[in-house]
C-alpha cells in the first residue's frame, strides 16, 4: 500500500497553519506545535527541510516565527510532499530505470508511469490556497 509517512501529513498541516497566518505576519512553532498537536522537536525537522527547499523562511526580527516564502496560491502539494517524501513514483524504476536491467520492455513500467504521472499533475493543481478554501478537485 502507498501511503503518505507521518512527515508528509505533518508537514503538510505546518504549511497550512503557515498558509493560514499569511498575512499576520511570522508564527513560532512552538505555536503550531500546540495548534497541531505535533512535537515542536518533530516539527522543527519538517521546517529544516522545507526551509532548505526554500518554501519557508525564518524570521529573526522581533519575535522571529516562520512564514511562507510564498502566497499560498503559489505553493502546491506536490513541492511539499516531494521535500518530505522524495520521489513521489509508485516505483522506483520510473526515476531510476538502472535498478532493474527489465525496465526498458517492462509493460508494467509503463503503466505506473502513467498513473505516477497523472499524480504528479493532481499534486500540482492542488495549492495550499486550495486546500484551506476546500477547492480540491482532482479530474
Amino acid at each position: 500500500m502507498i501511503r503518505i509517512s507521518t512527515k508528509g501529513r505533518y508537514g503538510t498541516r505546518l504549511m497550512l497553519n503557515l498558509a493560514l497566518h499569511y498575512n499576520n505576519g511570522p508564527i513560532l512553532l512552538k505555536e503550531i506545535a500546540k495548534q497541531e498537536e505535533i512535537s515542536e522537536g518533530y516539527l522543527q525537522h519538517i521546517v529544516d527541510a522545507l526551509k532548505g527547499a526554500g518554501l519557508i523562511r525564518s524570521n529573526r526580527i522581533g519575535h522571529g516565527g516562520y512564514s511562507l516564502t510564498r502566497e499560498p496560491t503559489k505553493i502546491n502539494l506536490k513541492e511539499i510532499l516531494s521535500v518530505l517524501e522524495g520521489s513521489i513514483d509508485l516505483v522506483e524504476c520510473i526515476e531510476n530505470p538502472d535498478v532493474c536491467k527489465r525496465s526498458e520492455e517492462c509493460i508494467s513500467r509503463k503503466t505506473w508511469m502513467k498513473i505516477s504521472r497523472e499524480f504528479s499533475r493532481i499534486l500540482e493543481n492542488i495549492t495550499l490556497e486550495d486546500m484551506i478554501n476546500n477547492k480540491v478537485k482532482v479530474h
